[in-house]
């Protein structure tokens, strides 16, 4: 009989290394990219100043991790302070933007995996190829 063989953790990365000194332009500083994976998860700085414009994530709740610097979490409610060791739930339909403070703002971001794109038959009366 074939055994299966089960799935290992291990060990991603160093977060306080990526966050050290970061400098340069807003990046994405580390990507989750296992195969299987049933999470998306990102580790992003902004330099001093450095934003990200308004937006609405319709679909998904994102849990997003101060690990380094500060900013401020703008949203139809009160703005929001942002420092290291700050825990934030985005609702999905949450409207939000966030701007680093003078220390700059390094964040883990984690949420739900999108699906892919795929291509599929469209619905009658559609234009275009169908994705999905």
């Amino acid at each position: 009989m074939d055994r299966v063989e089960s799935p290992v953790p291990s060990v991603l990365c160093d977060v306080g290394a990526l966050t050290a000194g970061a400098s340069g332009g807003a990046a994405v500083r580390w990507k989750l990219a296992e195969s299987g994976r049933q999470l998306d998860a990102n580790v992003v700085h902004l330099t001093a100043g450095q934003r990200v414009d308004a937006h609405t994530e319709p679909d998904l709740d994102v849990l997003l991790l101060v690990l380094a610097g500060d900013g401020t979490l703008e949203s139809a409610g009160p703005n929001e302070a942002l420092a290291a060791g700050g825990l934030v739930w985005l609702p999905h339909g949450s409207r939000r933007a966030l701007v680093a403070g003078a220390a700059g703002l390094s964040y883990l971001t984690v949420h739900r995996r999108r699906p892919g794109m795929r291509i599929g038959s469209r619905p009658p009366g559609a234009a275009g190829p169908a994705v999905g």
